[in-house]
């Protein structure tokens, strides 16, 4: 097995397949979801493992609250019990937890739970495990550009810094990977104005599946790219 030499600092992650996870095998779609956590579980053992800095987990997006109502309330169930229960091994192995989105906007008990964890694991100097939940990218724009509008900035001062420094977290880099399971290519409106160079990995494995294999594949693969950043590499 060839070795990592380069390792991405933060890693996005679009966390597709679910759902067609269950179909394959004729269960309701929110079995497929339940099984997910235990790839979120895996991803972040093996993000510990490679020394991530930052690990994106893209959980729950603005459009997804188009799907059926009783898929949504499970959703939000199953982050609130896992969240709940997983909080405490987070901060045990040094993890810090955060969470990127419209957050005001989710169930009261489970924005509840995200404070506790945000606070409970701040300190932590470990990776960084975000996830977005009801994000969406240009959302996040635009909120951006709102709270400029606010904070009474002129037009002549507005610039690509500026809107950086007003996005939901702002101390944290670009993604240098991002990575689609289930055989989908499109971003989806994640982190837009952040994977504006980012390396995108795509493969046919569905959510359920991924597994530390599967996440080194991704990584042996970033390490082959040649990333010029709109420049030129000098031979």
């Amino acid at each position: 097995m060839e070795k990592l030499k380069t390792i991405p600092v933060h890693i996005g992650i679009i966390m597709d397949g679910n759902g067609r996870w269950a179909e394959k095998r004729n269960l309701p779609r929110i079995l497929g979801h339940k099984e997910g956590i235990e790839a979120v579980r895996r991803t972040v053992q093996a993000s510990i493992k490679y020394n991530i800095k930052y690990l994106t987990l893209y959980s729950f997006s603005t459009e997804n609250w188009k799907r059926p109502k009783e898929e949504i309330e499970f959703l939000f169930s199953l982050m609130e019990q896992n969240l709940k229960k997983e909080g405490e091994n987070l901060n045990k192995n040094n993890v810090r937890v955060r969470f990127i989105g419209r957050i005001w906007e989710l169930p009261s008990n489970l924005i509840e739970i995200i404070n506790y964890v945000e606070n409970l694991t701040k300190k932590n100097t470990g990776l960084n495990l975000i996830f977005a939940i009801n994000y969406g990218g240009r959302t996040e724009i635009v909120d951006g550009i709102r709270e400029i509008i606010k904070s009474g900035y002129r037009v002549e001062e507005i610039n690509e810094e500026l809107l950086s420094k007003f996005l939901y977290l702002s101390d944290v880099p670009d993604p240098d990977l991002i990575i689609r399971t289930s055989g989908e290519k499109r971003i989806s409106n994640f982190l837009l104005w952040q994977s504006a160079y980012s390396e995108f990995y795509f493969t046919k494995v569905l959510w359920p599946d991924f597994d530390e294999k599967d996440f080194l594949k991704a990584l042996l693969d970033y390490q082959r790219r040649k990333r010029k950043f709109g420049g030129i590499i000098e031979k």
